[in-house]
């Protein structure tokens, strides 16, 4: 299940000479992240590099910054595909030692510096929702309510008509089992209505 970090982590380490800064972050999208990136380079005017990670949106980037190909931006977004991480931007600034670490040295130093900032970030599991739209008679809005509340559903809105009209959202894992089941205790007489974006 992919799961977000709930708050900004950071780890700083030094490898022959070189310090890497890193910083592990909850964004919700790509704009957000290279906002941050933008802001963290003019933070740190004297870094040889600001290579950064990101998993949003359902969209991914791996950007080496002027390291060699393929040893800062990739190695430190699998450490965030491996953690099955979603809406989490890594970035790390690197301050040049003096030292060449060659390229195994490097996607070490950047996989280790994005790993400790993790180590201690709380980790939240995403939920997916589904938003459904329905429509009972007055007899029914107490069972379905009831329902509604043991199933975990939050109620976006009610509307008294005719009858009474309820949008709610449940987990997506929980939908069509709490439809088929208010189907039943409803008899016949919940109606679907199309979800009104």
């Amino acid at each position: 299940m992919a799961q977000c970090i709930a708050s900004v982590h950071v780890s700083d380490l030094f490898i022959k000479k070189s310090r890497f800064i890193g910083c592990v972050q909850p964004v919700p999208d790509r704009a957000s992240a290279q906002s941050i990136v933008a802001s963290l380079k003019a933070q740190h005017p004297g870094a040889a590099h600001v290579c950064w990670a990101l998993m949003a949106g359902g969209h991914s980037a791996a950007v080496d910054d002027g390291e060699p190909s393929g040893t800062a931006g990739k190695p430190m977004l699998e450490v965030l595909r491996h953690q099955d991480l979603e809406g989490v931007l890594a970035t790390v600034v690197r301050y040049y030692g003096g030292i060449q670490l060659g390229a195994g040295g490097l996607v070490r130093a950047y996989t280790d510096c994005v790993a400790q900032a993790l180590k201690n970030a709380t980790k939240i599991p995403i939920i997916k929702l589904r938003r459904l739209h329905c429509s009972v008679p007055y007899a029914l809005e107490g069972m379905l309510r009831r329902e509604l509340e043991s199933a975990g559903g939050v109620l976006l809105s009610v509307q008294h008509g005719d009858g009474v009209e309820f949008a709610f959202s449940i987990a997506e894992t929980s939908a069509n089992g709490l439809v088929a089941h208010l189907n039943e205790v409803g008899q016949g007489r919940i109606a679907w209505l199309e979800v009104k974006v």
